[in-house]
């Protein structure tokens, strides 16, 4: 009997599991936490408390892995939200505010990540049918520099082989990968990490009435300013919730006492999220994670891959979440796994190597993102920006100006950071004639509100922002 084995129950071991299912007669998902029968949060986690965004390629490639499921009419039905970014959000970034657009398009998920984690979990037990989730420590591989044949599980005292066809490390942050492979003989990782030291404060208020359908409201860190990067987000949860999550880099990290909280969202280059907040219940404290640097494992470039062994999501890759592309990554690394494996048996020689290398393009355009921007923020530790990369800057903050008033330029933006396209899909004729001709719609000194948001935004407002601003 062929079998599969997953290190980490998280998004990314889960749709591992998912992409390995078709091709083994049983997949073990190994995760040392008791998982929650509900959407709870878990430790091991260390952002599971702060806004997360299910960007469009992610629920592209979970609809893949996993087509039975039905993932965004499961999502929904647990109170998740569908988020068009054309329509049903108010952006301002570095450059202006994004107008809004008719166009209902380039949709994401935006739910607490307990919701979405034991959404997701679920469904791939229920629809697969042979896949299952046993709580116990993974300890090591078993193997040598050429194949991988097991995991070593339990404690150091008490422990068990569990062989396995292939083995997929998708445990997280936390992943002892380096370690494990220095055991089997195989060293000289590449590693690279990039941290802006971003702190992330998230509290949960009650959604004000009236303003269920308000859309998602983002103040985007600017880092052309030679300064600490600076942001806020308000973003719609399951059960009638708003999470509103601040973000500072080394230097301008937001406070963790609720008077202070609400400032830095007032102080930020607009008041619009902490306007919107400022009379409604919280029904949290307020959470703190420093966990959110840029970090890297380059394991394409290992010399000799073992059969056997793959590595995915956050073991290979850790992305600032301030971008919201680590779930999408997770995804689409399980979905190379399982177009693969739809063409060759787990055991194949060379295989694993394949879907490294694959897994490690994925990751490509999202570490390019957060780690072109984060290499800008003063007091960044192991962030250096090459002349490609400035030039590829001034290009992508032109593209930028643009798609605050142009659809074209917006819509292959959104098509790049939501990880449905590659960074060659900002190279178009299409997309270039926009950059060079600008935004077509005059810039935005406001938000782009409708007559009734506006309404609300100033019934909930019990700051004296309003009033500055001549409200």
């Amino acid at each position: 009997m062929s079998r599969a084995v997953v290190i980490g129950a998280g998004l990314g071991g889960v749709m591992a599991a998912a992409a390995l299912s078709p091709a083994v007669d049983e997949v073990v998902v190994l995760d040392r936490d008791e998982l929650p029968d509900g959407p709870e949060h878990r430790r091991g986690l260390p952002q599971g408390r702060h806004a997360h965004l299910l960007m469009p390629g992610g629920l592209d490639a979970m609809e893949e892995l996993i087509p039975k499921a039905g993932v965004r009419e499961r999502l929904l039905a647990a109170g998740a939200h569908e988020i068009s970014l054309s329509s049903g959000m108010l952006a301002l970034t570095p450059e202006g505010w994004f107008h809004r657009w008719r166009h209902d398009s380039h949709h994401m998920i935006t739910s607490s990540r307990a919701l979405l984690d034991w959404a997701v979990r679920t469904a791939v037990v229920e629809c697969t049918g042979n896949v299952e989730i046993r709580t116990v420590q993974a300890l090591g591989l078993t193997g040598d520099a050429g194949r991988v044949h097991g995991v070593r599980t339990g404690s150091p005292e008490q422990q068990e082989v569990l062989d396995a066809d292939l083995v997929v490390d998708a445990s997280g942050r936390g992943s002892r990968i380096v370690t494990w492979l220095t055991d089997l003989g195989i060293t000289g990782i590449e590693e690279t990490r990039v941290d802006a030291g971003l702190v992330n404060a998230t509290r949960v208020y009650r959604t004000p009435p009236g303003a269920e359908d308000f859309p998602l409201t983002m103040v985007q860190a600017d880092p052309y300013l030679g300064r600490p990067g600076r942001s806020a987000l308000i973003v719609p949860i399951e059960d009638g919730r708003w999470m509103v999550s601040l973000g500072g880099t080394r230097g301008g990290e937001p406070p963790a006492d609720p008077d202070g909280f609400l400032r830095y969202t007032l102080d930020l280059p607009h008041p619009i999220v902490g306007r919107l907040i400022s009379g409604a219940e919280p029904l949290t404290d307020i959470f703190v994670s420093h966990s959110t640097s840029n970090s890297r494992r380059h394991l394409e470039r290992v010399r000799d891959w073992p059969d056997g062994l793959v590595v995915l999501g956050d073991a290979l890759a850790t992305l600032n979440p301030a971008y919201g592309q680590g779930m999408a990554v997770a995804a689409l690394g399980a979905q190379v796994l399982g177009r693969h494996l739809a063409q060759a048996h787990p055991g194949t020689p060379g295989l694993s190597r394949k879907v490294q290398r694959g897994a490690a393009a994925v990751v490509e355009t999202a570490w390019s993102i957060a780690v072109s921007q984060d290499s800008m923020y003063p007091e960044v530790r192991g962030g250096r920006r090459r002349a490609v990369d400035r030039v590829a800057g001034r290009y992508t903050r032109r593209l930028t100006k643009a798609a605050t008033g142009s659809y074209v330029a917006a819509s292959a933006l959104w098509d790049v950071t939501g990880l449905r396209a590659g960074p060659a899909r900002l190279l178009r004729p299409s997309t270039v004639l926009a950059a060079i001709g600008g935004p077509s719609l005059p810039p935005l000194s406001e938000p782009p509100l409708t007559p009734r948001e506006r309404e609300l935004l100033d019934a909930l407002d019990t700051t004296s922002a309003g009033e500055a601003l001549g409200r």
